[in-house]
Parts: structure tokens; sequence; C-alpha cells
């Protein structure tokens, strides 16, 4: 007699994120840079189990660049080795280098299935939400699936209130937890997760500020530094969320070794989910997931 218990957990939707705004060839050899890395990194992260790829882009220095050029070809190098078998994702973080304007004329330039976006770097204060909130809608538009980065707890409570604002266009739900900073020796905790479900998720127990609803929860997701990156991963997976895994940040394995690749990364934290019994997501399931109002 099979159990029901597998049949309610939700897909969980596996992303990889290769390569990040701040590592070289010399953190690793196999960080993938190039437009043919990138897709090679992404045929066998999609192999390994993953159903969504973050992109970042380099300049001809090998800085980070936002350059929509570089994304087009990119994402070209990426459909045509793996067609439609992984979402694309482009970020739009500013890594100290680019302005709010740039990062929207960037978007609004590569016209991508897929983007993150740093709360805090986009609607950083009033002055700057009439601008957001324009933004924001033409994506929305579009069908753009949209990322909101939020770094702590008070990111998340500002996604809400900009949310009830209407700020953010309804039905947008899709999160990333940053559990942690990108600096040198960063190290994250499975506890670390705890603060960001206290403020919305109904998992938590107490449904926080008055701007949750019961009727509404985030489809979120965590990335994590460091060696308990798979111990982040299962926390979430544990608790309904989703993963983001990946060079950008972290090259350990579970053990403290460095990983061979990418798609090691991806494969050890496949298997510690599929050993609990949740389900991986595919791309077109997580298209499914991550469209407004799913």
């Amino acid at each position: 007699m099979t159990s029901g218990a597998a049949e309610a957990w939700a897909p969980l939707i596996l992303a990889v994120a290769p390569n990040g705004a701040r590592k070289t060839k010399a953190d690793h050899p196999a960080l993938p840079i190039e437009p043919a890395e990138l897709a090679e990194t992404a045929a066998a992260c999609a192999a390994a189990g993953a159903a969504m790829i973050h992109l970042h882009v380099r300049d001809a220095a090998g800085a980070h660049s936002l350059d929509p050029g570089r994304y087009r070809e990119a994402t070209a190098a990426i459909r045509e080795r793996v067609g439609e078998a992984l979402v694309v994702q482009i970020t739009t973080e500013a890594v100290g280098r680019y302005g709010r304007d740039e990062q929207m004329a960037c978007v609004r330039a590569v016209r991508p299935e897929a983007v993150s976006l740093a709360l805090r770097e986009l609607a950083p204060d009033a002055g700057s939400e009439r601008a957001a909130a324009r933004f924001f809608a033409e994506l929305a538009e579009a069908g753009t699936l949209m990322q909101f980065i939020l770094y702590d707890p008070a990111d998340l409570e500002r996604f809400l209130a900009l949310r009830a604002a209407g700020t953010i266009p309804p039905g947008q739900r899709s999160l990333l937890y940053v559990l942690g900073r990108y600096s040198a020796g960063q190290r994250s905790e499975p506890g670390d997760l705890l603060p960001f479900l206290a403020v919305c998720d109904p998992s938590a127990g107490e449904p926080g500020p008055p701007l949750w609803s019961p009727l509404w929860s985030p489809l979120w997701s965590l990335c994590a530094f460091g060696p308990k990156e798979t111990a982040c991963a299962l926390a979430a997976a544990s608790l309904g969320g989703h993963v983001r895994v990946g060079f950008e940040n972290n090259l350990q394995l579970a053990d403290g070794r460095i990983a061979p690749d990418n798609a090691a990364s991806v494969t050890a934290v496949a298997g510690a989910v599929r050993a609990i019994g949740r389900p991986l997501a595919d791309a077109a399931t997580a298209r499914r997931l991550m469209a407004p109002g799913a």
C-alpha cells in the first residue's frame, strides 16, 4: 500500500547559480564565464536535476556586466544547447557598478524570460518607488518571471509593504532568501532561514505582521554559503521552499571538499531532496509555479 505523503509534496524548483559576479577561474578552474562554458554547465546541471539557471555575464576584463548584448549571447548559447529544458533567469544585481536606471535599462533591452531583482537596489526608499512601480508593471505586462532577492527579514517586510501598496503588481510572490552575505568565509546555517519564515510563512506558526494574509503565501527559495549548503537546502525542502545552489555562493560539498563543478553541487542537493521523498520540478513545472498567482 502506497502512502499519500509523497503525493503531498509540491515539486521543488532547483536553480543553479554557476558563476556569480565576483569569482574567477582563480577561485575554481571550472567556473563558467564564456557563453560556451555557460551552455555546457547548463546542460550538465539540467541533467543533474536543475530547472533554472541564474545567469551572470562578464565584460572583456572579466568584471560583472549588465551588457544586454552579452546577456543575449549567453542566453542564445544556453538555448541552443538545452532548448527549453531550463528557465533562464538574468540578474540585475548592481555589485557596486550600476545604478537603478542602468539595471532597469538592461532588463528592458534584454526582455528575458526571468529576472532576479534586488528589492533594496531597485526600490531603496520612497523616492524610488514610482519608477520601480512602472518597471515592475512593465515586466508583469510582458510576462517576465520576477524573483525578488531579499537579504534579511526587513527586506521581506518591505516587499510585503510594497505589495500591499501596489508598487509590486498583484500576484507577484517569487522570493529568494539569502542566508548570509557575499563575504570571505561566510558560512550559512539552516537556522538562518527561521527569521524569514517568522515574518510571513504560515509554517512558522505566528502569522507575522498585519500585511501577511492566510490567503497568500510566497513561493520562496533560499541560497546559502559554505559546506552546509545542502543542509540549508534540506531545511527549505522540508518546509515547502525551493533552492538555489552553485558556485556563485559556494564551492564546497557537504564534507568540505571542493566540488569539481556546478553539476556536482546540483547532484548533491537533488539527491538529498529526493531522499526525503520530494520530487524535483522540471522547467515547465517551474514556469507554472513561478507564474504570478499560480
